[in-house]
């Protein structure tokens, strides 16, 4: 089972978002460590409760002094907070107070008539944060207006723990994770973008390369070292290609030289018999042969073809392959005919290249046909050759697979199966393309070369 493709810049941008995300809880966890360790409480301060129980348990002595009734209220504040204390002033400096009141704000007396609330105390990260800190609020009591100091903390329970922690990390680190987010998403890609453009460029070149292109290798430069390996690898691939297609080329061109010398002395020998049916056979037997080894000396000039290319009339083509093989079509049983214009219809190509696909076409109409009616040349603007035969056709399911190489209609077929291949080779060499369809009355095939036209100027 493989696995589905990535995209790395998603896949990269999201792992770095998750790593971010972690940072920034460790770092937020390790700062309010920090700050309990240091004495800093996150709780909710619980001063005005305090102050709202005090004011409405406050009430006044007969002889005008200030007292506290014993309310639920603040036998539960008492016994909730051990280290309760509260400082209660009148106008009239009348004081009540209630635990251990830090010296610096026993001493503030009426100083702070004037201020309705305010809070005293100390300043985050400046002082020390054991450092006593107070609240201040004037309030109405059934004691007439007062006011009170205190500064008491309460219990921190979980919920609250949970509450303070929330709004840390809403406050600080979602943020900041949104933001570090947004850049990642937008930096991520441009900097994968970047880092891989030496990528993109040898993957282009990939695309370029072909079964004629020797030598072509994929280039090293602005290549990330973690994609060095592949690349080198594919390189080191295509050398070892290089070298299996030379040895290859090497042994066909040699084995084709060989055989051409034992199918000339066939050939001489055959036409010293007799007239006959059988000299006949025997000649398109040895034709067939010769046709072959020229067919596979073909494969080793495609690479040569074209170095480079030059205007070609292909009139001038078509009649010379007319007059070199009308002989074996006659000798066949056809008869050849060429229709072809006054003037030149040029391309751009190699003319002997043509002049070979040109051969392969009428040769393999020759040999396929029903040895009568006629086989027809005929070369038309655009640049382009029709070759006719008037045999039994091409069935339409196969005629993409015929130009394949070693591909036969019938498993009993005597061809090699390389002549329609080498056709389309050279024709895509020159730019254009080879098709088949049905003879022009219904019956037989037409072949058709159609290149790239050059116009007379």
């Amino acid at each position: 089972m493989h696995d589905d493709p990535y995209c790395l810049r998603s896949r990269l941008s999201w792992r770095l978002l998750a790593l971010q995300a972690a940072i920034l809880v460790a770092l937020l966890a390790v700062v309010l460590a920090g700050l309990c360790a240091s004495g800093f409480v996150l709780a909710e301060r619980d001063e005005d409760r305090v102050i709202d129980v005090v004011r409405r348990a406050l009430t006044r002595e007969p002889q005008g002094g200030l007292a506290l009734r014993p309310t639920a209220e603040l036998q539960q504040l008492r016994s909730e907070t051990p280290d309760l204390w509260f400082l209660v002033r009148d106008r009239q400096g009348r004081v009540l107070s209630e635990g251990t009141v830090p010296g610096e704000f026993a001493a503030i007396g009426n100083g702070l008539d004037q201020i309705s609330q305010a809070r005293l105390g100390w300043q985050l990260f400046e002082d020390d944060p054991r450092k006593p800190a107070a609240r201040l609020k004037r309030v109405n009591t059934d004691a007439g207006n007062v006011q009170v100091i205190t500064a008491t903390q309460g219990r921190l329970t979980g919920a609250k723990a949970l509450f303070m922690t929330s709004l840390a990390f809403l406050g600080i680190a979602l943020p900041g994770l949104l933001l570090m987010g947004t850049a990642t998403f937008i930096a991520t890609p441009m900097i994968v973008r970047r880092a891989f453009r030496g990528l993109d460029t040898a993957a282009d070149e990939a695309r370029r390369i072909d079964i004629h292109q020797r030598g072509a290798r994929l280039p090293l430069e602005r290549i990330p070292l973690e994609v060095m390996p592949l690349v080198t690898a594919i390189n080191d691939a295509l050398a070892r290609l290089d070298q299996g297609y030379a040895r290859h080329k090497r042994f066909v061109a040699d084995a084709a030289h060989e055989l051409r010398t034992p199918i000339a002395i066939l050939n001489t020998r055959l036409e010293s018999l007799a007239a006959g049916p059988d000299k006949t056979r025997l000649m398109e037997d040895a034709a067939r042969l010769a046709t072959l080894a020229e067919q596979l000396l073909d494969i080793q000039r495609l690479d040569r073809c074209g170095h480079p290319f030059t205007r070609v009339n292909l009139v001038a083509v078509a009649q010379s392959v007319a007059a070199d093989l009308a002989p074996l079509a006659i000798a066949a049983g056809y008869e050849l005919a060429l229709d072809a214009p006054a003037t030149p219809i040029e391309t751009m190509g190699d003319a002997a290249a043509l002049e070979r696909a040109l051969t392969n076409l009428v040769q393999n109409a020759v040999q396929h046909g029903p040895r009568r009616g006629t086989i027809a040349i005929r070369v038309d603007r655009p640049a382009s050759i029709e070759v006719t035969d008037e045999g039994t056709g091409i069935p339409a399911e196969q005629r993409e697979q015929i130009f394949e190489p070693f591909y036969r209609l019938t498993p009993r077929d005597r061809g090699a199966g390389l002549g329609l291949n080498m056709v389309r080779e050279i024709v895509q060499l020159h730019g254009g393309h080879v098709s088949v369809a049905d003879g022009p009355n219904g019956g037989g095939a037409c072949f058709r070369m159609t290149l790239p036209e050059v116009r007379q100027s």
